[in-house]
């Protein structure tokens, strides 16, 4: 009994074991189930988007893929897993399995905090310095820096290998497998608090100071005002208007991507600190549940926030969704359909209820047209 309170003590993510009660099965396995749903579905979609998108291929959206891809490498290496070990009590996927999904659950949490990291750095460049944006931050720029992420991240959780193991714990007569940490609990601090300051504490410090010098040149800039020449056409006044909103709105998403990352982690970063100067540690059950749930929740809610505050998003999220359930619906005999459109982006035209509902009703698909047919620009200046 000394040995597994001792082992019990360490501060292990996903590896401690405590007998759990047929509520808390209940209640963890369905909630755990569709976060993890939810995130894995929604991730999935944001990698299709860009993808498949041709103007959703920005610098930007290159490190929110890079992002989904960690985040679901979180909810399949560190949510699925808690659903077995809260059902079965009992580590299941034996020692390889053990030294895998540890692996994975600390290289996607690492990546996914380099790529907030790294987009955020991108646009204070693109607000901050525009002329050097330029150069910098090109598609092409952006590709590499997220291979060098995933290699560095890659690298570094190298070492999970040679610390976890599977463990044997007796417990009333009966034999627990447990996913733990081969070293003891002093010899781990050090590990854990330098994994705490290089990917926690450290990408949100830089992020506070970037976002507070973009915040000073965006936000308290006035927007440019409409400005008319003596022949009373406009001055590209529109244009730069909507480049100025699309900014905010684009800053704004992102911002809200790194608190929320800041306070979902902020309960389980927090336990660990304040157990680590414990002589015995906490581990309630119900709060370490918590804890494991809002990293899953920090993983599965970015999808939302794109959709909530980006109409470029929506509107491709929105098409996804249509396109799959014209596939299903569509007849045998395809019908020849005709379309005409003096909208330059196909997002206005998702986002507008009432115009979709007039295609549906025409049975006009858009993918039997060539691109270009959809993509024309009006650029009169109506006073």
């Amino acid at each position: 009994m000394e040995n597994f309170t001792e082992i019990q003590e360490v501060n292990n993510t996903f590896g401690t074991w405590i007998e759990h009660s047929i509520q808390y099965k209940v209640v963890s396995s369905l909630l755990v189930f569709a976060i993890c749903a939810f995130g894995l579905i929604g991730n999935v979609m944001v990698i299709l988007v860009v993808l498949t998108t041709k103007h959703m291929r920005t610098p930007t959206n290159c490190y929110l893929v890079s992002l989904a891809v960690a985040d679901l490498m979180v909810l399949t290496a560190a949510g699925l897993p808690c659903i077995t070990e809260s059902i079965f009590e009992s580590w299941v996927f034996g020692h390889y399995g053990c030294l895998c999904i540890t692996y994975f659950q600390y290289l996607g949490i690492n990546a996914s905090s380099c790529s907030i990291t790294a987009f955020t750095i991108e646009r204070y460049i693109a607000i901050c310095h525009p002329i050097k944006a330029q150069f910098l931050c090109t598609l092409s720029r952006a590709k590499k820096i997220i291979l060098c992420v995933w290699a560095f991240t890659s690298i570094y959780c190298l070492m999970w290998f040679y610390l976890s193991s599977v463990q044997e714990l007796k417990y009333d007569n009966v034999t627990i497998l447990t996913c733990g940490y081969k070293v003891s609990r002093r010899s781990y601090l050090p590990i854990y608090f330098i994994d705490f300051g290089i990917f926690f504490v450290l990408p949100l410090l830089l992020s506070a100071i970037l976002y507070g010098l973009i915040a000073r040149i965006l936000f308290m800039n006035p927007l440019p005002s409409d400005h008319k020449n003596k022949n009373g056409h406009c001055k590209n006044s529109r244009h730069s208007t909507s480049t100025a909103t699309s900014r905010r709105q684009v800053t704004k998403m992102l911002a809200v991507v790194v608190i929320l990352f800041a306070m979902l982690w902020m309960p389980y970063r927090t336990l660990v600190v304040v157990n680590s100067f414990l002589e015995r540690a906490y581990v309630d059950t119900w709060f370490v549940f918590f804890c494991r749930s809002c990293i899953y929740l920090n993983s599965a809610i970015n999808p939302l926030i794109y959709n909530a505050m980006s109409q470029k998003f929506r509107a491709a999220f929105r098409k996804i969704c249509h396109c799959a359930q014209k596939r299903s619906q569509r007849p045998a005999a395809h019908s020849v359909a005709l379309t005409y459109s003096v909208v330059k982006d196909t997002s206005v035209i998702e986002s507008t209820d009432h115009f979709t509902t007039e295609m549906e009703e025409l049975t006009v698909t858009e993918d039997l047209l060539p691109e270009k047919t959809i993509m024309h620009k009006e650029n009169t200046c109506r006073l």
